[in-house]
């Protein structure tokens, strides 16, 4: 999975002001990925706000980014949720060309055990036409993929490719790299820990900051990648403020404010229950957005 190496941005679904889907704005941001050198992205993960589209919405927009991309770079869907039926059910039907991977968070709300997590995911791999991302983030799900799962799944499921792992613990960030087999991928699901997990051996990041700074993003993790951790350590650095302050009142909402602010997109409308940043927060992005330009 060449195409998994590297920065990958989850996109945001920018809207209108009636809150449809602004395709104008998601082209324009698209191209702004292509431009600034992202190696993949990924459409309709947690920071596109998927759990707010519907099943057309997100149909449109999944086809949307495939023919406005057109092969210029690989594309990762975002397809998971805690009915393991309904998974199953759209991984199977899902047959939109221009992807080569699906990303699928884990569970969440019905706090499953490891065997159930396991078998959740045994569902989607058998189904899948594509190869599958696991996706662990506790902080969202309420439970956690632990390594000896997701090793279980590398090693029993031959489509299961790589974890987006966004656990916060470098114990289990060791202990995949350590057990896991040889081609199965360690991603980065967190900004500010992709240069450590980079170090462990993790191939790169899946990224919110890099929606609106997808240069630095992906230099940071070519800097990574080719040893120069003193360059990555500055682009670290200079990104660790404005990657808190888009997620300070929640993701994507201060992205989607930055790259308003940029002219990448028109609005940083959000579906409710989330709304716009406060305009305190506004003020702290728009000071750290100075000193970064």
């Amino acid at each position: 999975m060449n195409e998994l190496q590297g920065a990958g941005v989850a996109l945001v679904t920018p809207f209108n002001t009636d809150g449809t889907v602004d395709y104008g704005s998601l082209g324009n941001l698209i191209d702004y990925q292509i431009k600034e050198g992202m190696d993949y992205l990924v459409v309709l993960g947690t920071t596109g706000e998927t759990a707010t589209l519907d099943a057309e919405e997100r149909k449109q927009v999944w086809e949307f980014a495939s023919t406005h991309v057109a092969g210029r770079l690989p594309l990762v869907a975002g397809i998971g949720g805690n009915n393991t039926r309904e998974i199953v059910r759209q991984v199977d039907q899902f047959s939109i060309s221009g992807y080569c991977a699906i990303l699928s968070v884990s569970p969440y709300y019905n706090k499953p055990t490891q065997e159930g997590i396991y078998q959740h995911y045994k569902a989607i791999s058998e189904v899948s036409k594509l190869p599958i991302i696991l996706y662990n983030v506790p902080g969202r799900t309420g439970s956690n993929i632990l390594p000896t799962t997701a090793i279980r799944l590398a090693k029993a499921c031959s489509n299961i490719v790589a974890i987006k792992e966004a656990s916060g613990s470098f114990a289990q960030f060791g202990e995949i790299m350590r057990d896991k087999p040889s081609d199965f991928l360690l991603i980065s699901g967190d900004d500010p820990a992709t240069l450590p997990m980079m170090a462990l051996g993790a191939v790169g990041v899946i990224s919110v900051v890099g929606n609106a700074y997808p240069k630095k993003v992906a230099t940071l993790v070519k800097e990574c990648a080719d040893g120069n951790y003193t360059l990555a350590r500055e682009l670290h650095n200079v990104l660790l403020k404005i990657t808190d302050l888009c997620f300070i009142e929640g993701n994507p909402c201060g992205a989607k404010y930055i790259l308003k602010k940029q002219g990448i997109i028109t609005t940083d409308e959000v579906r409710l229950p989330l709304v716009p940043v406060s305009p305190q927060t506004q003020e702290a992005i728009e000071k750290e957005m100075a000193i970064i330009a």
